[in-house]
């Protein structure tokens, strides 16, 4: 019998994927939902200090080859999302599915004071969004290009909190085993890999690129062969488990993403394609895969593809 479990941390996953955040918000109601479609943890979108409306639309399309999105972070700022999440925890407890709060802040100050707030919800991870793509122009450089901005955010936050703290790292960097060594180095319990790549559509008819920030995140299938990359360069370079986030579609995807060295499986684009049921989909066809190839268990595969 395939045994899909796995431990996270000191969290028990009754399967390896994730809701990655930002796809579905964070209403009580939809990640409820997530978890009884299958998720065997759910992220909220990501909140930080003050509410955000984010960019005017258009915000995401569908370009062939996966999702190009500029949302801008929109929030209801940390104290409403604190309501939310707690509500959110309360529903989530009894289905025995992990509750992971995103953050992020302007500030490593910041960052910390909107970590001690999320805290009172009781979140099971905090996921510390230092790598948003699209925000630059208001905040500079994200916090992840840097080893030494990275670790500050990390530290901030862990003093912070008691809550087990995952780090979000970005994919367009020189060397992501540098910055995630800086973060582990700095207190993270785990990490989060990867955010969207930027990039770019242009409608050649208009003349114009298609959303209204102009530039925004790549996600979906062009985003996998470098999620895996990255995975795979942190995995060799720190012992934390990791959220292997980017391009996962199917079970296979995930299959792939765990022989990389993740620990578990973030899904965030896949649910625009095949609706929150993508989850149940992906476990099935995760099962039937390893069942296929002569797994047993998620540890028998972990990592193998970067022995």
């Amino acid at each position: 019998m395939t045994d899909l479990s796995c431990a996270f941390l000191n969290l028990h996953l009754k399967n390896p994927t994730v809701l990655a955040s930002g796809i579905l918000g964070t209403s009580p109601t939809l990640l409820e939902r997530v978890a009884r479609a299958g998720a065997g943890a759910v992220t909220s979108k990501s909140c930080g200090p003050e509410p955000r409306a984010g960019h005017p639309n258009p915000v995401c399309l569908d370009w062939g080859g996966g999702l190009i999105n500029a949302i801008g972070l929109t929030n209801p700022g940390i104290e409403e999302e604190t309501r939310h999440l707690t509500a959110s925890a309360q529903r989530l407890r009894p289905l025995g599915v992990p509750l992971i709060a995103s953050i992020f802040a302007p500030s490593v100050e910041a960052f910390a004071e909107v970590a001690r707030k999320v805290s009172a919800a009781l979140p099971d991870l905090i996921e510390v969004n230092i790598s948003c793509p699209n925000v630059g122009d208001e905040f500079g450089t994200p916090f992840a290009g840097l080893p030494e901005t990275a670790a500050a955010v990390t530290a901030a936050v862990k003093a912070a909190t008691d809550i087990p703290i995952s780090v979000k790292l970005a994919p367009n960097v020189p060397v992501i085993a540098r910055i995630a060594r800086a973060v582990v180095e700095a207190g993270a319990d785990a990490i989060t890999a990867v955010n969207t790549m930027p990039g770019m559509v242009i409608d050649a008819d208009a003349g114009r690129p298609v959303l209204a920030n102009k530039m925004g995140g790549i996600s979906g299938p062009a985003l996998k062969p470098i999620a895996l990359r990255c995975v795979a360069e942190i995995a060799r370079a720190v012992k934390v488990p990791i959220i292997g986030t980017g391009g996962i579609t199917t079970g296979r995807d995930a299959a792939e993403m765990i022989m990389a060295g993740a620990s578990a499986v973030g899904i965030g684009s896949a649910a625009w394609y095949r609706g929150p049921e993508v989850f149940d989909a992906i476990v099935s066809e995760l099962a039937e895969w390893m069942q296929a190839a002569g797994y047993s268990s998620i540890e028998e595969m972990r990592g193998i593809a970067i022995q």
